[in-house]
């Protein structure tokens, strides 16, 4: 056993370190400081318990377990217990709302299919469920494209651009100038669907429809080859010229205007020179100045 000095054992006694067992041969006036201070250092070693006898292990009761502590509940990321907490997942990766939006198919490049079927899956404008689109109708090489402003509920029933006693009209016109329509002209809506009001009559189509449909009509134009356009009332006339819409046929009658490559020339609806006759006259001669523009028979 190691001695310890009456020094040490002062320091011991006035930190409050008793002694855990005393001497037998202990003074009867008091305890020995050096003594207890060795009972100090030898106790780590006296405490740990002597290994039980066999027969006593064996005929022992083996103690209670302990009580099992209560399920605690969690949910299923708190299970097994993380060290760490678990990384947050990012949200927007599994949020299509966040998602990039697709690229918009290039209409320029379209063939004829493509382009029917762009026409057909169009959503850029709030034309509503049900929608029924008119697309264009003619020979797919033609010398004149001829656009008129928007479906009307004739069209729109038939699938077919200009028809009624419009079309009639038109053919008309075109036969006086040496044309037809089977042969030479090809007839388009610029506004692909018929635009309603709330409750559900016509009502004149809106910069973003037509903004819409535009390149639709540009494309149409450059698949028929057509040599010519001619644009039938205000709303056409205005929506391929870039002009605004309220703006009269008046200012944009009388001259030659240039859509692309191709020269434009401006007229008036067959529908107004239905209600109109007198006008006639004036649809003639602008007649006359697009036929001028293209190739003689």
């Amino acid at each position: 056993m190691k001695n310890v000095s009456q020094r040490d054992a002062l320091f011991l006694a006035e930190m409050g370190i008793g002694p855990l067992w005393q001497p037998r041969n202990a003074p009867a006036g008091g305890a020995d400081p050096v003594a207890e201070a060795a009972v100090v250092e030898a106790a780590p070693e006296a405490a740990e318990p002597a290994p039980a006898p066999v027969s006593a292990s064996i005929s022992a009761p083996a103690p209670a377990p302990a009580p099992a502590p209560a399920a605690r509940e969690h949910t299923p990321l708190s299970a097994p217990p993380y060290r760490n907490p678990p990384p947050v997942q990012d949200e927007s990766a599994w949020d299509d709302s966040a998602a990039p939006e697709p690229a918009a198919p290039d209409v320029a490049n379209m063939d004829w299919a493509g382009l029917r079927q762009a026409i057909a899956a169009c959503k850029d404008c709030a034309c509503g469920a049900g929608r029924k689109p008119v697309h264009g109708a003619g020979p797919r090489q033609a010398r004149w494209l001829i656009a008129a402003g928007t479906p009307s509920a004739l069209d729109e029933e038939a699938g077919q651009p200009l028809t009624g006693e419009p079309g009639k009209l038109l053919d008309n016109m075109l036969h006086a100038v040496g044309l037809s329509r089977e042969r030479d002209a090809y007839v388009t809506p610029l506004v692909k669907c018929r635009p309603l009001n709330a409750k559900g009559g016509d009502r004149a189509p809106t910069p973003g429809e037509i903004a819409a449909c535009r390149p639709f009509v540009e494309r149409e134009l450059a698949l028929t080859g057509a040599t010519t356009v001619l644009t039938l009332g205000q709303v056409a006339t205005n929506g391929l010229l870039g002009r605004a819409l309220q703006e009269p046929l008046a200012g944009a009658r009388g001259e030659v205007h240039r859509l692309g490559e191709a020269p434009l020339v401006a007229t008036l609806h067959p529908g107004e020179l239905l209600l109109r006759g007198e006008n006639k006259a004036l649809a003639w001669a602008d007649l006359c100045r697009a036929r001028s523009l293209g190739p003689r028979d």
